[in-house]
């Protein structure tokens, strides 16, 4: 999931090594991959779904995750880096829906089977070790996490400063919801590092421990290996940070990066065009079809507004 037009369907592509072009994804599309852990062994199977419409669809985030494979799922979100302004609001609701889905099935969970309940919520605990100083300071995502700034390329073009409060903002992001955060590109090597990220909670290939802070080059964090005393505070004077009112951590670095980077007012949200409408789509004897019954349509509906209107209504 992630914003529209923000390389999602391309970094499917390449975790599954298909060289094919990539095309707007419609509502909510399906693939999957088979990989084996070793030479020999049975493939495991992965099931990608991939949400479009940047946020415009959020109540389709219901649909692949269930009660029968939460224990197995984890969510990719895809930031668009190249797009700050979209950039809060895209995560925002995103991950707030999900949370909220999830968070169901484990309530419902907790009643049916408390032990998987219980262990869901341990494994998400243990991204961070119990002796590392911000394990109580951090609000775990309930499933896996991986954050993903994509279109570095444009996005190493901006200014230095602003490339560090959009790096810094999403290190916090990432560690305080126990996220692996990557940033990449069309770079075959920094899809690589993608790659590594979504291999791992895709087939249980061993986890990546190098890490890369430096906001001069492409971050790559392994969820667990950053902490707030790395991070530092939110980028912004201690008089602007004591003028500004917020109840949580999450809530102040949301107030201190949507000053550099006010919100757009309708962000994408309502950006979803009909796909019957799109020329990519097109197919010749089925849209002379439709064409054809969206006219009875209408003649259905004209007749009928005249037959209401017609009618003789008892005034008791």
């Amino acid at each position: 999931m992630g914003n529209k037009n923000g390389g999602k369907t391309t970094i499917i592509l390449r975790c599954l090594e298909r060289e094919e072009t990539p095309k707007p994804t419609i509502a909510l599309e399906y693939t999957f991959g088979r990989r084996a852990r070793r030479h020999n062994a049975p493939k495991d199977v992965a099931h990608f779904w991939e949400l479009g419409g940047g946020t415009s669809l959020l109540e389709l985030i219901r649909v692949p995750i269930t009660s029968y494979n939460v224990r197995s799922f984890s969510v990719v979100l895809v930031l668009d880096l190249s797009k700050p302004n979209e950039l809060w609001a895209t995560m925002e609701n995103l991950l707030q829906v999900t949370r909220n889905h999830v968070n169901k099935i484990l309530a419902k969970l907790e009643k049916t089977n408390p032990k998987v309940a219980a262990e869901l919520k341990q494994r998400m605990r243990n991204n961070l070790q119990r002796d590392h100083p911000d394990y109580e300071l951090v609000d775990p995502f309930p499933i896996p996490l991986v954050i993903i700034g994509s279109k570095y390329d444009i996005f190493h073009e901006f200014d230095s400063e602003l490339r560090k409060i959009i790096s810094k903002t999403l290190r916090f992001v990432s560690h305080y919801y126990g996220a692996s955060l990557v940033f990449t590109s069309k770079s075959e090597a920094l899809l690589l590092k993608a790659r590594a990220l979504i291999n791992h909670l895709a087939f249980g290939y061993d986890k990546s421990k190098s890490v890369s802070v430096d906001p001069s080059k492409p971050l790559f964090i392994p969820a667990g290996l950053d902490s707030l005393s790395q991070i530092g505070p939110p980028p912004a004077s201690d008089s602007d940070i004591g003028k500004m009112r917020a109840k949580t951590p999450l809530e102040l670095w949301k107030k201190v990066f949507e000053k550099t980077f006010p919100p757009k007012s309708s962000c994408d949200l309502q950006d979803a065009k009909n796909p019957a409408q799109d020329r990519q789509y097109a197919e010749c004897e089925i849209d002379i079809m439709r064409a054809e019954k969206d006219q009875e349509l209408e003649q259905y509906r004209r007749n009928a507004s005249k037959s209401w209107k017609e009618m003789d209504f008892d005034s008791d």
